[in-house]
């Protein structure tokens, strides 16, 4: 089994080969992989593979894992109802 096959997102299916390409095209941190794969942004929000991500930068970048910046954390969104902040209707009329 090669890099091609280990999928380190398992969120968004991005392999370590897609992480090793996106470092070799420029990215250097992890929000530069996030941005170039999209790994980290599926439901997890990177809380499986976050690390793993920073060392393969790391290890790619030929830096310490302790050198790369962590990525940037977001709360995940989804979509509620209006009524669900207080009100028991969704829009009806005041």
């Amino acid at each position: 089994m090669d890099g091609q096959d280990i999928i380190i997102c398992r969120c968004r299916e991005v392999t370590e080969e897609e992480i090793v390409q996106a470092v070799r095209d420029g990215a250097s941190t992890v929000d530069g992989v996030k941005r170039r794969t999209k790994a980290c942004m599926g439901l997890c929000q990177g809380k499986t593979c976050g690390r793993l991500v920073e060392r393969i930068v790391a290890r790619e970048s030929g830096r310490n894992p302790a050198d790369v910046v962590p990525q940037t954390s977001r709360m995940p969104v989804r979509p509620i109802k209006i009524g669900s902040f207080g009100g028991s209707d969704d829009g009806g009329a005041i």
